[in-house]
């Protein structure tokens, strides 16, 4: 995934430089619950403990037990940053909310604000990644109050990560406007407005910018090589065609079935690959559980007796039959079911696929659609062409659209002040601070959207972790893990692109 441009300072001083991808992290704050309990950086720990819990790495975990609990942290955070944590529920009845809060004091009368609630219905089995936005810049302690239902959950990993410039930037323009609503009220002579006007232009236009990464960041997420390669070799681990014991099945079947039932084998098998050229297509849970039952009574069926007894077969291939029938069903079974525990691992693993991507799409689609109107604000026709401006590669290009917005957005303001338009000028800002305050829900939704991706990568590095080969035959256990061991380098390169540019 490459690295975006630049915003220039160009024109006016409209831009201001900001790298594209996302920068280094810096962390502001973390607690992986490790180590000494006293040098945890939490002054109020209520309904957690530190035994019972499984972690997410490490050793160690917060386990917040059925109902009611809270942490607080013992020091006050000084900057807005990106806050992560990853929790697990104990079954799949259980359900829990978690609502964050911040307040500028550790008191018993503290005012705490609400900053996010997170609500999780029962189903999950797993740890799940959660990302909150805390957008104050200003000293603020974090408290998590944790509601759980039916159940504990265990609670590690958190992490605070220094805010990235586009959320800041967001912060300076709501300033920017309420200090402008104020003077309003407070000061009739306007003139002195035009330089927040101008000011509060460039901000709006320089949003654009954030916008376009956004949309080049949900067009490159899973786009990665190394993601597919991954998935695919995650794939091939659950095609039963890709193992020894499968195929010598099939070819111990094939020996003493007629024709007609050899006929009838291959189209069995045909919906798994071919096994002349060596081709493993994708298996479905409907491919498997369509074939799986079916196979296996077509196995005892070709080593009835009656069957074989009546065929056009050698001596040999009789005795064959007899003396190894009952062993080689045996054989199908279990690793029929062997081979079904993988494919349940790879079908969730699918189906979580479709709905990021779903979810990606519909973020996408909603995103391009708010863009358009976010230019039509500031006085640009919704033209393709226009579009194509803004999502240039060219930062020239790019910039005289932006300098375009800024100057709109300033002149319009302007025009107002001068015309003595108060209402409309106070409608225009409040219109304004709603096209800034609607791309906050977009920047929560990538968040959404990153969380999932960071929740898909544990739980596929799970899924092919050495302990999970599920195969009793050597030979099937080794081809497991050749294709894990590549599945598990394609992974972990396609998660370090991913961290380095959308974390």
């Amino acid at each position: 995934m490459r690295t975006t441009a630049v915003i220039s300072m160009l024109l006016l001083g409209v831009l201001t430089t900001v790298n594209a991808s996302a920068k280094e992290n810096e962390l502001v704050f973390a607690s992986d619950f490790e180590g000494n309990r006293l040098s945890q950086p939490w002054s109020w720990i209520m309904g957690c403990q530190f035994e019972g819990a499984e972690p997410h790495s490490g050793e160690s975990a917060l386990l917040c037990a059925e109902g009611n609990s809270s942490i607080v942290s013992k020091y006050p955070i000084s900057e807005a940053g990106l806050l992560e944590f990853w929790v697990k529920t104990q079954n799949t009845q259980t359900q829990y909310r978690i609502n964050v809060l911040t307040s500028p004091v550790l008191k018993l009368d503290a005012q705490w604000q609400h900053v996010a609630l997170i609500d999780i219905t029962p189903g999950a089995n797993e740890y799940l990644a959660h990302r909150v936005s805390i957008d104050d810049p200003s000293r603020q302690y974090i408290r998590l109050d944790i509601e759980a239902i039916n159940g504990p959950i265990s609670l590690d990993d958190l992490s605070l990560d220094k805010i990235r410039l586009d959320m800041a930037l967001q912060k300076n323009e709501q300033k920017i406007i309420g200090g402008i609503l104020d003077k309003l009220k407070q000061d009739k002579n306007y003139d002195v407005q035009s330089e927040s006007f101008r000011t509060l232009g460039k901000n709006y236009a320089a949003q654009l910018e954030s916008q376009r990464q956004y949309l080049e960041y949900s067009n490159a997420i899973y786009s990665s090589i190394t993601f597919v390669l991954a998935t695919s070799e995650r794939n091939k681990m659950s095609n039963p065609m890709g193992y020894s014991t499968f195929r010598s099945v099939l070819t111990d079947t094939k020996r003493v079935a007629s024709p007609i039932q050899q006929a009838r084998l291959g189209s069995m098998v045909k919906p798994f690959g071919d096994l002349a050229t060596a081709t493993l297509n994708v298996v479905s849970a409907g491919a498997y559980s369509a074939f799986a039952e079916p196979f296996k009574s077509f196995v005892a069926a070709t080593f009835d007796r009656s069957n074989y007894d009546n065929g056009d077969l050698s001596r040999s291939d009789r005795k064959f039959a007899e003396e190894n029938g009952l062993k080689i069903y045996q054989q199908a079974e279990r690793f029929m079911s062997e081979i079904e525990k993988e494919l349940q691992l790879v079908t969730a693993l699918d189906n979580d696929l479709v709905n990021m991507q779903k979810n990606l799409d519909a973020f996408r689609r909603d995103l391009d659609k708010h863009l358009r109107s976010y230019l039509q604000h500031a006085s640009i026709a919704r033209t393709p062409e226009n579009y194509s401006k803004v999502m240039s590669k060219d930062e020239q290009t790019r910039a005289l659209v932006i300098a375009e917005a800024s100057a709109n957005i300033s002149a319009k303001a302007e025009a107002l002040l001068a015309s003595n338009s108060n209402a409309e000028l106070v409608q225009y800002m409040i219109k304004t601070t709603e096209k800034i305050d609607e791309f906050q829900e977009f920047k929560e939704r990538f968040n959404q959207i990153t969380s999932a991706m960071l929740t898909f990568y544990d739980k596929f590095e799970r899924s092919i972790a050495a302990e999970q080969n599920p195969f009793t035959d050597p030979s099937d256990r080794a081809v497991w893990e050749q294709h894990a061991k590549s599945a598990r380098n394609y992974i972990r390169q396609s998660k370090e692109a991913f961290t380095k540019a959308f974390m």
